[in-house]
């Protein structure tokens, strides 16, 4: 081997070894053992690229791919920043701009997990499922999930061009979105049938078990003794808030649980208080039901509170956190994560529904389909239950 490869090569796997070893500094523990007979293979990898490729590599974006690759295959919320994104981050408090009202994850390109009710997303027909495959011109093949919520930031009033694919659809399409400030997501309600009252929870705030128990007693008042709560492409708001919320309906018992790499599990446990709400519920969801909206559906479900109609949700309830690295670049990792009740993992898993119902197919800029199966079964199951009953 050269002098200069040999450099290269410690250059390039010296930041490796730290990458690897991130696991220790998260939760105390030595990196296992089987992680380094990888390390001695990318060894060699590197040695070959910059001995025997038909080009002299860039080492910069030869490290950058590496780490890219190994913080592809934690989770879609897991990514490796540069410095320059680190710094960014640093520089950046609390998001004061326009948004588009996209919440997103990655599968091998940047996906749609839901788009905000009222949102320039939601008004453009962005769905569930939808392939972003370039922001602003700027392919998403190899952009991490938070480069991409970067971009889709912005000030209010900017606009961003997004390239999108649908299904089975071969040709992308071309979707102008104008950021706005952020909406308010607050809870609606209508009744559906004849004894059954609606709620639309579009995201989960702190107002959020304010605004349900507000709306379940509204609804009551009129003449519901069942109620439906619509989680469909619920995607955001913290877990923490969903277990919050979930108090309103369970009386007794555990909540959730969320567990952390070298501090174990955490249960949160229903107090004296909680469960005032007695009325039967449905909950409805998709797979663009996430975060908050999985936390929440996973307690009513498991304590017996609630069943559920739809598809499956996503399997998207963590936390991540920065952790820097010595050169300045950083890792966006995944260091915490929420089970069920019974101490099923929903981060992705997801729940499987009581009742599956598929959404129906969209065609790109056709009209929403004036059918709603989810819907339909979720009334008639509210209406095949027994009259209500107090909660255990």
């Amino acid at each position: 081997m050269h002098t200069r490869t040999r450099y290269l090569v410690l250059a390039l796997t010296t930041p490796l070894v730290v990458f690897t070893l991130v696991g220790g500094l998260m939760g105390q523990q030595r990196t296992p053992t089987g992680a380094y007979p990888h390390l001695r293979v990318f060894d060699d990898v590197v040695s070959l690229i910059f001995g025997s490729y038909v080009e002299e590599p860039n080492p910069d974006t030869v490290l950058d791919g590496a780490m890219l690759g190994l913080a592809e295959g934690l989770d879609p919320d897991s990514s490796y920043l540069d410095a320059a994104q680190v710094k960014g981050m640093d520089a950046t408090s609390e998001p004061t701009g326009g948004t588009t009202g996209l919440a997103i994850t990655r599968q091998y390109y940047l996906r749609v997990v839901a788009s905000l009710d009222g949102s320039p997303a939601a008004r453009a027909g962005l769905h569930t499922g939808d392939y972003i495959r370039a922001i602003g011109g700027k392919s998403t093949r190899h952009m991490s999930l938070h480069e991409g919520q970067r971009l889709l930031g912005g000030p209010v009033g900017s606009s961003i061009t997004l390239t999108v694919l649908r299904g089975s659809q071969t040709d992308p399409h071309e979707v102008v979105l104008t950021r706005v400030a952020p909406p308010a997501a607050d809870v609606t309600t209508r009744v559906v049938a004849p004894g059954v009252g609606l709620l639309r929870v579009p995201a989960f705030s702190e107002r959020t078990p304010a605004q349900i128990k507000a709306s379940v007693t509204q609804l009551t008042g009129q003449g519901a003794t069942q109620i439906l709560i619509d989680l469909r492409h619920t995607a955001d708001g913290d877990p923490a808030l969903g277990v919050e919320a979930a108090r309103l309906f369970v009386k007794s018992g555990t909540l959730a649980i969320r567990e952390a790499r070298g501090r174990g599990q955490q249960k949160t446990e229903a107090q004296a208080g909680d469960g005032s709400l007695t009325v039967p519920v449905t909950l409805l969801t998709t797979n663009g039901t996430s975060q908050a909206a999985e936390v929440f559906a996973a307690a009513l479900l498991e304590n017996d509170r609630a069943k559920t109609v739809g598809e499956r949700t996503l399997g998207r309830a963590a936390a991540q956190k920065l952790v820097k690295l010595p050169d300045g670049s950083g890792l966006w990792l995944t260091y915490a994560r929420w089970l069920s009740p019974k101490g099923t993992a929903i981060h992705g898993t997801g729940l499987v529904p009581t009742v599956p119902v598929a959404e129906p197919d969209r065609e790109f800029g056709a009209p929403a389909p004036t059918e709603d199966p989810i819907l339909d079964k979720a009334i008639e199951t509210a209406k095949s239950q027994a009259p209500a009953k107090a909660a255990a």
